[in-house]
């Protein structure tokens, strides 16, 4: 596999566990290990509004790897925050549509975002 197939296998597989636009709660709602603990936290909230402020107001309640996934999407999403709403401003948020949207416009992404986008990617290794 060439280093240009690699590199885009990174990126691919990083975006498809980041929801950019709905930062951490999509996120840990992604990964098993959090995805249970969202649910119990965060029950009674509804919708990315409602989640996003749960794990602001009950972080310390959450283990410590999910509170460094919740850290880690919130630093993609700042970083790719202008280049969504740049390219995917048009796209409805859930259901995978921002993610598929970063996808398709990875390569209008700004140095930032892509570097955060593999960073992350490369923390999950």
């Amino acid at each position: 596999m060439s280093a240009r197939s690699s590199f885009l296998l990174t990126i691919i597989a990083a975006v498809s566990f980041l929801t950019i636009a709905a930062t951490s709660s999509m996120v840990l709602a992604r990964t098993k290990a959090c995805a249970s603990e969202l649910q119990a936290q965060c029950a009674g909230h509804r919708g990315l509004e409602g989640h996003l402020a749960c794990i602001k107001t009950r972080f310390k309640d959450f283990s410590l790897p999910c509170q460094h996934a919740a850290i880690k999407a919130a630093a993609v999403a700042k970083a790719c925050q202008a280049d969504v709403k740049k390219n995917c401003a048009d796209i409805k948020p859930g259901g995978g549509r921002i993610e598929e949207c970063v996808k398709d416009h990875l390569a209008d992404m700004s140095d930032a975002c892509k570097e955060r986008i593999i960073s992350q990617a490369a923390d999950k290794n």
